[in-house]
């Protein structure tokens, strides 16, 4: 007789063994299923923490220009960049705030002292993403009417306002006005699109009107090339990148492309630890579970199986006194195993989902915040909308065919293992010994 129709004969003589396996089956299929769900979902979520915090790399230096961190901007490991160009720059037909402390013209006596030379009443800052400054990403400062700059605004005339500017010129988005450069001869228009607080308090000493919080506007960095009499260094740059891996490839390239220069390459990557190591501890505890659950339940099945072979040695005796082949032996508790194991991976993928679900959640809630943008960044990515999607746990078909494979090999080596006691079995030991 076939030893395959052997096989399902003596499942369904053994109904009660049948059952008892297959629950074991459905066990480890559950637990590893569970395994490669949570596996997948920490990958997708450490992605897409590594596009939203990532980790910020701020550069400083002789002869950083806009151009040149252009091109670092486009290095392959950055996802976004922000130059800082700042310049000072006159009003027109704008009143700039002044400070309420006595300023050096006088004091509180009345009396008065040589005038000084003043500089330009704004402080501008030309920006390429402000959502990268660091007021904006720690919620120091935040957007309260319209937008902030964006890369789209590269080369556009638009600016976003302080509060108290906009309060005591009455501006609001949609308005336009209008800034000069510092030698008075060249006047842009700009057009309000948004308002911002800082929560910066005014000083409690005399400063000039530039170095007051209210004062400061946001521009695209060209209209502060426009303004500028000549070619100007940026303050500084900041470049977010996936990982705290990736700024050495981007220090070297900021080498290369500097020169010799000396300057500042200040890594901060505490949000990213903060957020994405957990993420990382829970696709290693992931993964812990896929290799003891394998291992286990090979250790469990092999058991099993033993028990089984020393129960029926009569059996096999007979069988073996018949003419029948040993590896057919060892190959008809192989498929019995199996034949077990592959709806258990259907009944694992039905049952198992919503307590896997569970679990997921209970191990990656604490890490959602990784997936939105940092407390008050005033332009939140389109995509953002799907990244409470990432921690969610999807039975894949790749899934399944993992855990079916893996399924497979543990019924293989539990039977394959214990079965090679057969081989050194005889028929006239096997009958004698029953006898």
């Amino acid at each position: 007789m076939n030893f395959v129709k052997r096989a399902g004969m003596s499942l369904r003589a053994r109904k009660a063994r049948t059952a008892a396996l297959l629950g074991i089956f459905v066990v480890i299929c559950t637990l590893l299923l569970g395994g490669f769900l949570l596996q997948g979902a920490t990958a997708r979520q450490e992605a897409e923490a590594q596009r939203t915090i990532g980790v910020d790399v701020t550069l400083k230096g002789e002869g950083l220009t806009p151009a040149l961190a252009d091109r670092l901007g486009s290095s392959p490991q950055v996802h976004r960049y922000n130059p800082r160009l700042p310049l000072e720059a006159g009003a027109r037909g704008l009143e700039p705030l002044e400070s309420d402390a006595p300023g050096p013209g006088g004091d509180r006596t009345g009396a008065k002292t040589p005038p000084l030379k003043t500089p330009p009443p704004l402080a501008l800052n030309g920006v390429r993403d402000s959502g990268l400054l660091l007021p904006f990403s720690y919620g120091s400062s935040k957007i309260t009417a319209g937008r902030g700059i964006t890369p789209e605004d590269a080369g556009r005339g638009v600016a976003v306002v302080e509060q108290r500017l906009a309060e005591k010129n009455g501006l609001k988005a949609g308005d336009t006005l209008r800034v000069r450069s510092a030698d008075g001869k060249r006047t842009v228009p700009l057009t309000v699109v948004g308002i911002y607080r800082d929560s910066t308090p005014d000083p409690s000493r005399w400063v000039p009107p530039h170095q007051l919080p209210g004062n400061v506007l946001y521009v695209p960095v060209r209209t502060v090339q426009r303004l500028s009499p000549g070619t100007a260094d940026l303050a500084e740059a900041v470049f977010r990148i996936g990982s705290p891996e990736q700024a050495e490839q981007l220090h070297a390239e900021a080498r290369r492309l500097l020169g010799g220069g000396s300057f500042d390459f200040r890594v901060n990557d505490k949000a990213y630890r903060d957020q994405v190591r957990p993420i990382q501890r829970a696709g290693t505890f992931a993964g812990l579970i896929v290799w003891l659950t394998a291992v286990a339940g090979a250790l469990i099945l092999g058991l099993l199986v033993m028990l089984q072979i020393r129960e029926r040695r009569d059996e096999l005796g007979v069988l073996l006194s018949l003419g029948e082949k040993k590896w057919k032996l060892i190959g008809q508790h192989a498929v019995e195993v199996a034949a077990v194991g592959l709806p258990a991976v259907a009944v694992a993928a039905l049952a198992g989902h919503v307590a896997v679900q569970q679990a997921g959640d209970a191990l990656l809630a604490r890490q959602d915040p990784a997936l939105s943008p940092r407390a008050g960044s005033p332009d939140t990515p389109a995509d953002s909308s799907d990244s409470s999607d990432s921690s969610v746990m999807r039975v894949e078909p790749s899934d399944l065919g993992k855990v079916a494979g893996i399924g497979l090999g543990i019924s293989l080596v539990s039977t394959v293992v214990p079965g090679i006691g057969i081989l050194r079995l005889h028929p006239r030991s096997l009958l004698t010994d029953s006898e």
